[in-house]
């Protein structure tokens, strides 16, 4: 009985068998009766066996869908469809069928998958259909089996030669612009496509196949010769750049319909765009995305319809175009490919970009435009001073407004998180390094701005903003600016820096006393981490934990900031601050110490004993950065001893003062203020 009913369908020599399985088909329609609740779990095995052979259904609706799960309904199905290649109202009605299969249930997309469905149905999706559904019902299939099954085992079907060639002819033919386009390739006959509500959801659907075919090598070459690059930049166009005005009757894409192919046509240019570079720039895509970007900014009648997913945000406006018009050139821009970027410049990107900022800031998708903007204009500009120089006075502006909305909604979910970074990374690309940019950015207290960022910012946000700083202390106007810097809840910008130190020590493990001097002169500045790190080898290759250490944490940007500021005469420091700047002054002193025991060490595990003179110099080094930590050690500790000096001193004045004050009269306070040592030499290590 395998296969029964698809034998009865082809079975032309035999048409008595006819008559026998319409008279089935009809008793089938009745209830199936049963004595006991338990008959449908006695007598499943015999139902699925019946389904899988007669194709049949149960009246039970869940019992019924369970049972075909297991059968082997769906492959028989797909054989068929197959078989009956002459006779298409049948074949529709398993395609129908299958589409209802495989959108309901994983098991039936795994069934169809391991009879090699995807590759069958793909074959068959474009063959001669008059009613102009088999290739929108096959695509469903597919997309099911690709929401449902293994991907991987999917594009594997997918990937062959025969269905990347035959679905790539269909996609491209129809994804143009025009209602019918006429091919002279043999395997693809002349397709016609209308307006209707099908067609338009076909034409998104195979935009889509385009960006999830596009990482496939033999895709991209048929997507190169066919062209889908000026396809794409046609569908992108503005409104009335796009298309002429209609002629009476005629038909076309609704205003909607047209909006949503336009943003999925632009979300589909930003992942091709990078793939297929040659062709962007053999179809001018800068000039397309620049006009269209002119078109977003420009006030008109166009009413945005944002009933779409890429238009959600844009109802009555332009912002879904803009949005996504920006992240495309951001994608192509991100590649650095110098060829496109000074294309774009020369067509006047920087200006363009500069006048496009969005006023209504709290809006998510505006964040996201003006974040990207900057990015494409940090891409831009760091490589070129000529470009630092475009964008001038007006970008320092710009610049300057978003740093002073400060990081009060640095967590608000809607994106200012990454337009404090972005805005950052914007004063790096586009200011630093040219010093007339600098000096405009100083004038408006810039630097303020970095330090008022600095001190109010999370920890994710420090790094970055001290690299800003230090890239900026190359011009000698910014020391002046750092060290004349006040915050509103006193201090100072040296104080901060060294609070932020002690904070970065204690949170990598640093060992300290209480007083936050050195603890262990053998180690004055090792972290937690490596000291767990010395347990294991690092390859030759690959620097070792003391070196990798610089670059993941702060303490090397604050010592090379101090570095430029000078160690001596900083404002606003407590002892605390003094103790502690005493371990920045010999930080590279420790570091290098640490640099050289590891290579000692590395030298002990791999059983390598030195020569005499190498021995002698590597013990000399350890000895003389352990010398250093114990003099820094002495030093914090005069420190501390004066100041308790100090405060004692003038705690015994303050009792003599009140024991002498006439009843009546205010009693004297204790005098407040950043402490400064009498001994200038202990500010600096005891180093002259």
């Amino acid at each position: 009985m395998e296969n029964y009913f698809l034998n009865i369908l082809l079975a032309k020599d035999h048409p008595e068998y006819v008559l026998i399985l319409c008279e089935a088909l009809k008793l089938c329609r009745l209830p199936f009766l049963k004595e006991r609740t338990s008959d449908e779990l006695t007598y499943a095995q015999d139902t699925i066996d019946f389904l899988s052979h007669m194709g049949l259904q149960q009246t039970s609706t869940s019992y019924r869908l369970q049972l075909l799960e297991y059968s082997d309904l769906p492959q028989t199905f797909l054989l068929s469809m197959v078989a009956l290649e002459n006779q298409p109202n049948i074949r529709l009605q398993l395609l129908h069928t299958l589409q209802l299969l495989s959108s309901s249930s994983d098991l039936n997309c795994a069934a169809l998958l391991c009879a090699r469905g995807a590759e069958t149905i793909c074959l068959h999706m474009n063959e001669a259909d008059p009613s102009g559904q088999v290739l929108i019902r096959s695509t469903e299939i597919l997309w099911n089996l690709v929401e449902r099954c293994n991907k991987e085992e999917v594009t594997e079907q997918l990937s062959s030669l025969e269905c990347v060639v035959y679905v790539s002819h269909i996609v491209l033919h129809n994804t143009r612009v025009f209602a019918v386009y006429l091919s002279h390739n043999a395997l693809v006959p002349d397709f016609k496509m209308d307006f209707s509500l099908e067609d338009m959801k076909l034409k998104k659907l195979l935009l889509n196949l385009l960006v999830l075919m596009s990482s496939d090598f033999a895709a991209q070459q048929i997507y190169k010769e066919e062209r889908v690059m000026l396809a794409l930049l046609t569908l992108v166009k503005p409104p009335e750049a796009s298309s002429a005005p209609h002629r009476s009757g005629s038909r076309h894409w609704s205003a909607l319909q047209g909006e949503e192919l336009q943003l999925q046509a632009l979300a589909t240019l930003a992942t091709l765009a990078p793939i297929l570079l040659d062709d962007y720039k053999l179809y001018q895509g800068n000039a397309c995305l620049l006009m269209l970007l002119d078109w977003c900014v420009v006030p008109d009648s166009y009413f945005g319809q944002g009933q779409s997913f890429h238009s959600i945000g844009g109802r009555g406006s332009k912002k879904a175009q803009m949005r996504l018009c920006i992240r495309a050139l951001r994608s192509i821009t991100s590649l650095c490919e110098e060829s496109v970027n000074q294309d774009l410049c020369d067509q006047g990107i920087i200006s363009q970009l500069l006048g496009n900022e969005s006023p209504d800031e709290d809006d998510a998708i505006a964040l996201e435009v003006i974040a990207d903007i900057q990015l494409i204009l940090s891409t831009l500009c760091e490589p070129d001073m000529h470009r630092k120089e475009l964008f001038g006075s007006e970008g320092v502006e710009m610049v300057l407004h978003f740093l002073k909305k400060g990081t009060e909604r640095f967590y608000s979910g809607l994106g200012h998180n990454k337009l404090i970074l972005s805005t950052v990374d914007c004063v790096w690309s586009c200011i630093v390094g040219c010093y007339t940019t600098e000096d405009y950015f100083l004038a408006k207290e810039g630097t303020f701005l970095l330090l008022d960022l600095l001190s109010t910012s999370p920890g994710c946000v420090h790094g970055i903003v001290l690299s800003t700083l230090l890239e900026l202390c190359d011009n000698p106007n910014t020391l002046s600016h750092i060290l004349s810097w006040r915050p509103s809840g006193g201090g100072s910008a040296p104080g901060l820096l060294l609070q932020m130190w002690r904070q970065e020590e204690e949170m990598l493990g640093v060992a300290r006393d209480p007083h936050g001097a050195i603890a262990d002169p053998r180690r004055p500045i090792l972290t937690r981490s490596q000291q767990e790190d010395a347990q294991h080898s690092f390859p030759a290759h690959s620097p070792g934990a003391a070196v990798l250490e610089l670059s993941e944490n702060l303490r090397s940007k604050i010592y090379s900031i101090f570095c430029k500021i000078g160690f001596q005469e900083l404002p606003g420091l407590t002892r605390k601050d003094y103790v502690t700047l005493s371990i920045i002054r010999r930080y590279l002193d420790f570091k290098v110490g640490e640099v050289w025991d590891e290579i000692s060490q590395e030298l002990r595990e791999g059983g390598v004993r030195p020569i005499s003179p190498d021995q002698k110099a590597l013990s000399s080094i350890c000895s003389i950065t352990e010398d250093t930590a114990r003099r820094v050690m002495e030093d914090q500790r005069s420190i501390i001893e004066l100041q308790q000096k100090e405060e004692s001193s003038e705690e015994e004045l303050l009792y003599t003062e009140v024991r002498e004050t006439p009843p009546g009269l205010d009693w004297p306070s204790m005098p407040s203020g950043p402490w400064t040592p009498n001994a200038p030499d202990m500010v600096t290590g005891g180093q002259k």
